[in-house]
């Protein structure tokens, strides 16, 4: 009878339990360090595509609006008193205006020319008495136009309309009926838009935080109704071209503070394109991005340049185009 002869087994002896958590714990780290490496990445990347959008989208609108000033569809004219076939709806209370001809609606009794754009930087107190915590040391755009496609329905809502033929117009306030121009007269909603930067507050990831948010004063069923355009704009700035020898070329650009009421009802030179600049913001600090001094010129020269510095934790990007008014000068577009 053969004897069995039991085999002896070994464990891992202390030195190899130690190399092997060494091991384990570098491999562990590089791991770690890429994870960490990539989330931040991936946070930067977001932030970055954030302000590319929230920039993007602010400037296709205000770009649209602003061509477009002074656009009356078929009317070859600017709307004034003298020129008008029906008196005017009462201007909204309050209503966005500063200066002489310059509400809603066309004044009577004036020699001034109705202002289509008009700009100012704001100051503290009430802007342009139905604004009241705008910015300070960013700019007011205002805006009147008609919408760029007729309305052939023949329907109206309550909002307010501009009846026009190529020399008389009026303006009306629908009522949610039918709306029948008469003639050779066509129908075009009216657009008055005031921009503006106020700070709103929101709740992201659970608390509070002030943002600063492009906003709007829109005329809409005879008021003059706010509205958020997009969040994170912490700055605008508008500088006008000017043409004041009539040849349809810029020959000067003016901040808001420089323009003269004789700019803005150009009679003596024409508004031809308009510069904007945009300072975006992320809605929240990055805590990846430690503070640091930044700083951002938004045109001007001299003492006219506005100059911008902060030094936080919010990742900011500046954007700036220039868009030109197609109704204006003696090229002006009309249907």
């Amino acid at each position: 009878m053969k004897k069995v002869t039991s085999l002896k087994q070994y464990g891992f002896t202390m030195l190899e339990l130690m190399i092997s958590l060494f091991v384990g714990a570098f491999m562990l780290g590089g791991i770690m360090f890429t994870y960490l490496g990539m989330k931040i990445t991936t946070s930067d990347t977001m932030d970055i595509g954030e302000l590319q959008e929230s920039g993007r989208l602010a400037m296709d609108i205000l770009k649209q609006d602003i061509e477009l000033a002074g656009f009356w569809g078929n009317f070859v004219l600017t709307p004034s008193d003298s020129v008008l076939t029906a008196a005017n709806p009462s201007n909204p209370s309050p209503d966005c205006f500063e200066g002489v001809n310059n509400r809603t609606f066309p004044q009577s009794g004036v020699n001034e020319a109705f202002k289509v754009i008009y700009a100012k930087e704001a100051e503290a107190g009430s802007e342009l008495n139905c604004i009241g915590n705008a910015l300070v040391g960013s700019d007011i755009l205002q805006v009147k136009r008609v919408l760029g496609e007729e309305i052939t329905s023949a329907t109206g809502t309550s909002n307010t309309y501009f009846v026009a033929t190529p020399q008389t117009a009026s303006f009306i306030n629908g009522t949610g009926g039918v709306i029948v121009p008469g003639g050779n007269a066509k129908l075009w909603e009216y657009s008055h838009n005031v921009y503006f930067v106020e700070n709103q507050s929101y709740t992201l990831n659970g608390k509070s935080v002030s943002v600063p948010t492009l906003r709007r004063m829109r005329l809409s069923n005879g008021a003059m109704r706010s509205e958020t355009v997009m969040e994170g704009i912490e700055n605008i700035r508008f500088l006008f071209g000017l043409d004041t020898d009539g040849d349809s070329r810029v020959d000067t650009y003016k901040s808001s503070s420089q323009m003269s009421m004789s700019d803005w009802d150009q009679q003596g030179a024409v508004v031809t394109s308009v510069q904007i600049f945009l300072l975006v913001r992320t809605l929240e600090e990055d805590r990846n991005n430690p503070p640091e001094e930044q700083t951002f010129i938004l045109g001007g020269e001299g003492e006219h340049q506005r100059t911008i510095s902060r030094n936080d934790g919010f990742r900011r990007k500046l954007i700036t185009s220039t868009v030109r008014l197609v109704n204006v000068g003696s090229d002006k577009w009309a249907i």
